[in-house]
């Protein structure tokens, strides 16, 4: 008999005998029947236990062994979805023969977090942590159906390169037959380089940052939404597609967490602004997370927007491909998007006439890099999206590891 899943239970025809095939997530051993609650990918099915044949064999079974069950539909309110199955056989596939470390069939996992992150192939088969990748996967598919709908190719670049990308970012350095080679920080130059190919570009993918920060908001190994536009006026066109974009995104999870409204066009605040707002001092060169949360309070209360952008960082404090500000270039033309009083996009307007890379990093300058402008590139820009952060913001997770699969950082490198 073919297997089904959780889910398709409520609309199957009562009376009908089908199979379903999953972990034993529960077992409750009343004094006259007893329930089997088996999950599988979908959800979770209740099994019902009367006869003593039947009630031995699950006595000896262990939570998280996996079973193969064979029984009637039946209707039952009180269960999940409205139905449950009786008259099961139960055959068993893998058993479970040690402890497990926590338990999976609470509402909320007990064990810390570290725990958790010790025993990941078992704590991220519990409901809640399954859930927050599942919105996670649901972000990353709202991202490139978002940018799909707005010209967007999709691209995909090397992890390993010559030299840094990012200046000021700690890089990994790894032996490359014998000579010295980085793992990337992001995919910069090379989307750059794609707007030359196909004008607009985007990429789903790993990117690394050698920083020695142990916070809830930090990785050493993230997920990087990135998307690099050409033939713009100036950043206010990027913020424009980003914005489209992040609506995109949350229409993707619609129904899986509440997500908040995005306006359409968030507000924006200059630098200079959000010191101010944040009763910073004037002369600070970055926003703290303090500052942070201060603009998106102000945005909240203001706007009623749980975003804002951020613009006009300081030029000292962006890379050395950020276009300034022509009005005064001692600001660029770049912005941070918070969103709930987190920064969770960086982007802006690059350079794009070679003379002025030229000036800054010599004739040699990249490899390759600098032939994109050599031979003719058009106004343009981009933004980054750090998808651990925007889930976490998105989900109330106090911290990114707890939306991350196997997260690395610092301390952790296993599993």
């Amino acid at each position: 008999m073919q297997r089904i899943l959780s889910t398709q239970l409520a609309t199957t025809e009562p009376g009908t005998k089908v199979t379903i095939a999953g972990w034993i997530h529960r077992r409750r051993l009343l004094k006259s029947v007893a329930f089997l609650i088996v999950r599988d990918a979908a959800g979770l099915s209740q099994v019902v236990v009367t006869d003593p044949a039947t009630r031995e064999q699950l006595e000896r079974l262990t939570e998280e062994t996996v079973v193969e069950v064979t029984a009637v539909v039946t209707t039952n309110e009180q269960a999940p979805q409205g139905v449950e199955l009786t008259s099961p056989e139960i055959q068993e596939t893998s058993r479970v023969a040690v402890p497990l470390p926590f338990e999976l069939h609470r509402p909320a996992l007990s064990a810390s977090l570290p725990t958790q992150l010790d025993h990941a192939a078992l704590a991220l088969r519990h409901p809640s942590r399954a859930a927050n990748l599942r919105i996670s996967a649901a972000v990353t598919r709202g991202f490139r159906r978002a940018l799909e709908e707005q010209r967007f190719v999709e691209i995909h670049t090397p992890k390993i390169v010559a030299s840094a990308t990012e200046s000021g970012a700690n890089v990994f350095e790894l032996d490359y037959f014998g000579r010295p080679a980085y793992l990337a920080q992001s995919p910069q130059f090379f989307k750059q380089m794609m707007v030359g190919v196909f004008e607009r570009v985007f990429e789903v993918g790993p990117v690394f940052r050698a920083e020695p920060s142990d916070t809830a908001r930090h990785l050493a190994q993230y997920t990087s939404l990135d998307a690099e536009m050409g033939f713009i006026r100036d950043h206010r066109d990027v913020m424009a597609a980003l914005t489209r974009t992040i609506a995109g995104m949350l229409g993707e999870v619609t129904g899986m967490v509440e997500t908040p409204g995005v306006p359409d066009e968030i507000p924006a605040v200059h630098f200079a602004e959000a010191l101010r707002i944040a009763g910073a001092p004037e002369d600070e060169p970055d926003l703290a997370p303090a500052h942070e949360r201060a603009v998106g309070e102000w945005a909240l209360r203001e706007h009623g927007s749980a975003f804002v952008f951020v613009t006009g960082y300081p030029m000292r404090k962006r890379p050395f491909y950020t276009h300034p500000d022509p009005a005064d270039p001692t600001w660029s033309n770049s912005f941070d998007l918070l969103f709930r009083g987190l920064e969770i996009v960086t982007g802006g307007q690059r350079l794009h006439r070679y003379e002025d890379y030229a000036a800054v990093l010599g004739e040699e300058g990249e490899p390759g890099y600098l032939d994109a402008f050599r031979y003719g590139m058009p106004a343009h820009g981009g933004w980054a999206i750090g998808l651990e952060r925007f889930v976490a913001r998105l989900t109330g997770a106090a911290n990114v590891r707890e939306v991350t699969a196997f997260p690395r950082d610092l301390h952790r490198v296993a599993p």
